[in-house]
C-alpha cells in the first residue's frame, strides 16, 4: 500500500473512524503543514484547501474495502493500527493534531485553515462567513490578477495535479489549452476528463487541441537535447509551417482571455513541442504578446 494512504487510514483511526468530508480535507492539510515532505498537496477550492489527489485516494481504497463514502462523511470499515506502521514524525503528527482537534468542529478548521493559511481561502465561497474585514482583506490581497496578455507553457511531468493547478492559478490562467495528441496520463489528473473536470473545480476553462500534437510513436529513444531538437524540427516542419495560419488561434484565445497556458508532460519546454508552437507563435506579424514558461 502506498505510505500516503497509510497517513489516511491513520488520520480516520485517530478521529473516531469517521469524518466529514470537509473535516477530513481540513485534518489532512493540516497534517501534510507538519510534514517535511507532505503526503498531499492541495489547492484553493471552494470551501478552502482541497486535495485532489487523496479523494482519488480514498476512492481506491473504497474499492478495497477500506473505507466507504457517505453523502457528507467517510467511514473506516478496517480498522488495522496502520498508524504503528508510520514513521515516528508521522505518528507524533497525527497524535498531535488529535490532542489539539480531535473535538474541533468543521468552522473552527475552516477559520484556522483560512487564517494561517491565507491563500488557501482565495477561491473560497464561504469566507465571508468565516472570517472579518481585516482578514478578508489579507485574502484579497493574494488573489492573482495578471497585469498583462501572456501565453504560458507548462508540463506536469513530476508534479502533483495540485502543485501543477497551482502554478495555473498564481499565474492568473484562464484557459488551459491541451496539446497533447492522446490527452491520457497514468498520472492521476492528467488524462482529459479529471483534468477538464480539476480545472473547471478551480475555475480554469480547458481546450483541447489534439491538431497541434505529435504521436507518441516519435517520442521513441529520445536520449539527449540534440534528438528532441531534430523531432521538433521535423515536427515544425511537417506540422507547424502547413498549419501556420490555424496558430492564430491562439492569439485569439490570448486576445479573449488575457493569460493561457499551453501544456503537455514534459518538464521542460525545450523537450517538448508546446515549445516550439510558443517559438513559431513569436514570428507571427499578429503576436505581441509576452510568452513565458512555468
Amino acid at each position: 500500500m502506498f505510505y500516503r494512504r497509510k497517513i489516511i487510514l491513520a488520520l480516520l483511526e485517530q478521529f473516531g473512524e469517521e469524518l466529514e468530508k470537509l473535516r477530513f480535507q481540513k485534518l489532512l492539510f493540516l497534517i501534510s503543514q507538519y510534514q517535511e515532505t507532505p503526503s498531499f498537496d492541495f489547492v484553493p477550492y471552494k470551501f478552502g484547501c482541497y486535495s485532489f489527489h487523496a479523494t482519488a485516494d480514498l476512492r481506491t481504497l473504497q474499492k478495497y474495502g477500506y473505507v466507504e463514502e457517505g453523502q457528507i462523511k467517510w467511514t473506516l470499515l478496517k480498522n488495522e493500527n496502520i498508524l504503528q506502521e508510520l514513521k515516528d514524525e508521522d505518528q507524533n503528527h497525527i497524535k498531535r493534531l488529535k490532542k489539539y482537534h480531535i473535538n474541533s468542529s468543521v468552522d473552527t478548521l475552516i477559520k484556522l485553515t483560512y487564517r494561517k493559511y491565507p491563500y488557501y481561502a482565495i477561491k473560497s465561497e464561504v469566507a465571508n462567513r468565516h472570517l472579518n474585514k481585516e482578514e478578508l482583506s489579507v485574502v484579497e490581497k493574494l488573489i492573482p490578477k495578471g497585469k498583462e496578455k501572456t501565453l504560458f507553457t507548462i508540463g506536469y511531468e513530476g508534479i502533483s495535479i495540485e502543485k501543477y493547478l497551482n502554478k495555473l492559478i498564481k499565474n492568473d490562467v484562464k484557459l488551459l489549452c491541451d496539446v497533447r495528441k492522446n490527452p491520457l496520463s497514468r498520472k492521476t489528473g492528467f488524462s482529459k476528463k479529471s483534468l477538464t473536470s480539476y480545472c473547471n473545480a478551480v475555475g480554469i476553462e480547458y481546450l483541447h487541441v489534439p491538431s497541434f500534437g505529435i504521436d507518441g510513436s516519435q517520442r521513441k529513444n529520445l536520449n539527449t537535447q540534440e534528438d528532441y531538437n531534430q523531432l521538433f524540427d521535423k515536427y515544425e516542419q511537417d506540422v507547424l509551417i502547413p498549419k501556420f495560419e490555424d496558430l492564430d488561434q491562439f492569439t485569439e484565445l490570448v486576445n479573449k482571455y488575457d493569460q493561457i497556458a499551453l501544456t503537455c508532460f514534459e518538464a521542460e519546454s525545450c523537450q517538448c513541442h508546446r515549445g516550439r508552437i510558443a517559438d513559431i507563435l513569436k514570428t507571427k506579424s499578429t503576436w505581441n504578446y509576452k510568452i513565458k514558461h512555468i
